[in-house]
């Protein structure tokens, strides 16, 4: 596949690994010169030329030792959330005399917790969902996937040695009340459960994707903000839930937001499922009013049940006036 940044590759799809959501690396076959953890963190990973460690350079991503043996490395990842694999980036950036030369990545689908037991003994099932792949160095490999299979598990496999600063594992998130049909009241725009930010008017100084991270906000960067407005207007953005529900309650965080957070927020509503990203932004679109125009609290979980309408909506607009910081928006309802 052609070097592009995985964001815009892959766009539209979550990043189903991340730490962030809950991903995390349960075990490694070598991790001697950097931690396996270091593959599930946030960005493409640093360069710190004069920093070392009593084993060696220090590097921020995963890097096992020179193998003098046959075979190869590898590493578990356990997802945050289920889901079908559409895409995978493995990132060898800052790696460069020292990187894999081939990779290869196997799925599984455990109802269970793995232990370590589990891993190393040779018994599990693994669905291979990426043959062995050349890498380039110092560089995002992006691969598609082709599996259908919902999963729980991912194997890196690295050939035979080296570093990697950083795994995605990009795809469609399928949570337990999704996969069983449960009609319980949920956070329909959490990104575990399938929501995703499609777009936003401004994000100057934080992401629009941190509006539906899960857990509270741990600083004011970790938020959606947008710059000081200074012409008339207000700023907004927009987010596909991850099912089509009616909605029950609603939280606007500011947590962190003290001298910067909107004064007023409104939410409206869209119900047209298979409405594509790109037209979420037609003027001819009718949104409803969910919330109206209302005054927040500066660093403050804003809880709202006023709701005014019954109607089921698959999309959701996000208005501060005039601009801002939110650090979370919740969107409780009960899936259809």
């Amino acid at each position: 596949m052609e070097q592009r940044d995985s964001a815009s590759v892959f766009s539209g799809l979550t990043d189903l690994a991340s730490a962030k959501a809950g991903g995390k690396a349960v075990y490694a076959s070598d991790e001697f010169f950097a931690p396996k953890e270091n593959l599930l963190k946030e960005g493409r990973g640093v360069f710190i030329p004069d920093k070392f460690t009593e084993n060696g350079k220090w590097m921020d991503g995963w890097e096992s030792r020179r193998k003098r043996v046959a075979g190869f490395d590898w590493c578990v990842i356990k997802l945050g959330v289920s889901g079908i694999v559409r895409g995978i980036d493995i990132d060898t950036n800052h790696f460069l005399g020292n990187h894999p030369p081939y990779a290869s990545a196997e799925g599984l689908l455990s109802n269970e917790e793995l232990s370590i037991e589990d891993i190393v003994s040779g018994s599990l099932k693994w669905k291979e969902i990426l043959g062995k792949s050349p890498l380039n160095p110092g560089s995002q490999n992006l691969f598609a996937v082709s599996c259908e299979e919902i999963l729980t598990y991912i194997k890196l496999n690295i050939y035979p040695d080296g570093g990697v600063a950083r795994f995605r594992v990009y795809g469609e998130p399928f949570p337990e009340w999704k996969i069983k049909g449960k009609k319980v009241l949920t956070d329909l725009a959490g990104l575990l459960n399938g929501g995703r930010v499609i777009i936003c008017n401004d994000m100057f100084f934080g992401s629009k994707d941190n509006l539906i991270s899960p857990g509270r906000s741990c600083n004011m960067g970790d938020g959606w903000e947008t710059k000081r407005k200074r012409i008339p207007g207000y700023d907004w953005t927009i987010i596909k839930l991850g099912a089509s529900g009616k909605i029950k309650k609603i939280t606007v965080d500011t947590n962190y937001f003290k001298g910067n957070y909107p004064d007023r927020c409104s939410i409206e509503g869209l119900n047209n499922p298979g409405l594509p990203d790109y037209m979420v932004t037609d003027k001819n679109l009718e949104w409803k009013l969910i919330l109206p125009e209302t005054k927040l609290k500066g660093d403050f979980e804003n809880e709202f049940d006023n709701i005014l309408t019954d109607e089921s909506f698959s999309h959701i607009r996000l208005n501060i006036f005039p601009d801002g910081g939110v650090s979370r928006l919740r969107i409780y309802g009960i899936p259809d």
